[in-house]
């Protein structure tokens, strides 16, 4: 049994808004792809997959992230008693682990398409370099963006086996989404990461935090509400951007740099945001 709390510790499964974050993405990408290829057997399959996928991606890439970071987690208050840090595991057992999840999740990519399969080796890249943008830049939320979103376009290629216009202008949107979230997340830690000396966008805006949040959701919702016109949807179908909005200005409100549980709760509600994008989406084709 401790093993087993060990792994799930390590791995954060005792806390899905991480693995959410990276599904929400793939399904806007397959959903929008949906309009094209309405296979619905094949749609649900790929849900499944991307599904199992990015528990298993999100898995590998904490306990990555962990033992890259496991000297500056000693010095944070959250972080301190983290499998690895703590000692309740060693680094060749956790890396171990990694590389079983990775291959795991090669398995299930291999049931994708070549250009998907491509797209997804390619990742791989992005998402292990990122633990250690935090640093050499203030901007680790912006490389978090590119790496998060990345399912936007494979979930498109998936079900149409080509690259668009509109995918892009959805991952670019996306950017600035997780941009604002992850700059709110990082808000819990800001004293510590400051005295250790780790690069963010929560530190580098601290004194004007919501307004750089809040411009990055407004960019967030100009490019999805530029994805709807571009795709000439009817106007009725564009009420449903009202709730996704409302969720990130209810995060703007609730938030506060000195309180970090209101930080935690902010973050966490953009799993709600997920659903109404996804909502917002498959209208496309009903």
């Amino acid at each position: 049994m401790e093993k087993i709390r060990i792994f799930v510790d390590l791995t954060r499964l005792n806390k899905p808004i991480g693995f959410l974050l990276l599904f929400w993405p793939c399904i806007w990408g397959l959903t929008l792809g949906y309009n094209l290829n309405t296979n619905i057997n094949l749609y649900i399959k790929f849900i499944i997959l991307f599904l199992l996928g990015s528990i298993l991606m999100r898995s590998a890439g904490c306990i990555f992230n962990d033992i890259v970071d496991k000297d500056l987690d000693k010095k944070v208050g959250r972080t301190k008693q983290r499998p690895i840090p703590s000692g309740k595991i060693s680094i060749l057992n956790a890396f171990i682990y990694v590389i079983v999840l990775c291959l795991i999740a090669l398995v299930i990519l291999f049931q994708f398409n070549n250009l998907t399969i491509i797209l997804g080796m390619s990742s791989m890249i992005l998402a292990f370099a990122y633990p250690f943008m935090k640093r050499i830049t203030y901007w680790p939320q912006l490389f978090l963006g590119l790496t998060f979103n990345w399912g936007i376009i494979m979930g498109w290629s998936s079900i149409t086996n080509y690259i668009s216009i509109e995918p892009m202008i959805l991952y670019f949107s996306a950017i600035f989404w997780t941009l604002g979230y992850d700059t709110i997340y990082g808000l819990q830690d800001l004293r510590d990461d400051e005295i250790i000396g780790i690069k963010s966008t929560s530190i580098k805006f601290k004194n004007n935090v919501k307004v750089f949040v809040g411009t990055c959701y407004s960019l967030c919702a100009i490019g999805i509400l530029t994805l709807c016109l571009m795709m000439e949807i009817d106007k009725y179908k564009m009420i449903l951007l009202i709730p996704f909005v409302a969720s990130l200005v209810y995060q703007l409100r609730v938030f506060e740099i000195s309180k970090p549980k209101t930080c935690l709760v902010a973050f966490k509600s953009n799993n709600v945001t997920g659903i109404f994008v996804f909502i917002l989406i498959l209208s496309f084709s009903l």
